[in-house]
């Protein structure tokens, strides 16, 4: 049987879930156990490159920045820093407990985690409308103030659960070019389990001979679904925490899609069928493959793939 080359986009909870503080005691636990659910599809030998999220870890490195400044003058970190951290912590973490659960079944495989660079345009559109929000929750009206001034940060005000404060934002910029996808395939098509794109990749721009980081946040979904397209994969899980995307989701008319093709995807996004800021990333990455060559998106929960169920995208 010919070995597929498959990536797994692992979902938020995969690593932290609502109500945790974010230990790595916690982090180690979630990533054992979605592994765990993971494992008749790293038990099958086909080929694998895993990709996941880091927003609340790059929350917590942006909190020791402002405290690090405030308290004991370190400088901070500009973000694409803090996702290349971010990467290689959560990289980590992925890495010893999947070793773990290998040998503890008798498997020889290499593992191997990536610092993930992805090349954005400086010119995308998203740098006009910066939407993505990171770091404190809130800053108040004198810092907003101070900080736009002295480090050029973009706010934007909200509330919610009935509070309200402003929130600092950057781009979220369309993925061009995974700039390591050539050796990832090689490293992938070699037998390891490749952990890579984390957090949607650390954004860079390319001008002449010269790569500048950028202060951007890709969509993982959106990068990994390029990362499958651009190396070939034979297959694109994207994984969340409910075992199908719904039509209608938490009301009585919900209705779970078991099956659909790329033009009925394309025509209830259309119709704005999905959440915005939850499922519609989603879809539209599925989408994105599909449309690029791809044979087949799955978006499920771990249980769905252990039992063969979930939203099939198709061409």
């Amino acid at each position: 049987m010919k070995k597929e080359l498959i990536i797994v986009a692992l979902g938020g909870n995969a690593l932290l879930k609502s109500g945790q503080k974010g230990s790595i005691d916690e982090q180690n636990l979630n990533v054992r156990n979605t592994l765990r659910g993971l494992f008749s599809l790293i038990n099958s030998g086909h080929n694998l490159i895993i990709t996941h999220g880091n927003g609340p870890q790059v929350g917590f490195i942006l909190l020791k920045n402002d405290a690090g400044e405030q308290v004991y003058n370190i400088p901070q970190v500009p973000l694409d820093v803090a996702v290349a951290d971010t990467q290689s912590e959560i990289g980590y973490l992925i890495q010893s407990e999947l070793f773990s659960l290998l040998r503890q079944n008798g498997i020889e495989r290499e593992i191997l985690s990536t610092n993930t660079m992805v090349r954005i345009s400086p010119d995308d559109p998203a740098f006009q409308n910066p939407t993505k929000r990171i770091g404190k929750t809130y800053y108040d009206e004198a810092e907003v103030k101070k900080l736009a001034g002295e480090k050029g940060w973009t706010f934007k005000q909200e509330t919610k659960n009935g509070k309200t404060g402003w929130r600092r934002v950057v781009p979220s910029p369309k993925p061009l070019d995974i700039i390591s996808k050539d050796t990832l395939k090689v490293l992938a098509e070699s037998g390891a389990i490749v952990v890579a794109v984390g957090g949607g990749g650390i954004s860079v721009s390319i001008e002449g001979d010269t790569m500048y980081g950028q202060e951007a946040v890709i969509d993982k979904d959106l990068a990994s679904a390029l990362l499958a397209e651009q190396i070939g994969a034979d297959r694109f899980i994207i994984l969340t925490d409910v075992p199908y995307v719904y039509l209608n989701y938490g009301t009585e008319q919900q209705k779970a899609l078991e099956s659909i093709s790329l033009s009925e995807a394309e025509k209830l996004m259309k119709q704005g069928a999905f959440g915005e800021g939850n499922m519609a990333p989603k879809i539209q990455a599925a989408m994105n493959f599909v449309k690029n060559g791809g044979k087949e998106v799955l978006i499920t929960d771990l249980e769905g793939i252990k039992n063969g169920k979930g939203t099939k995208i198709i061409a």
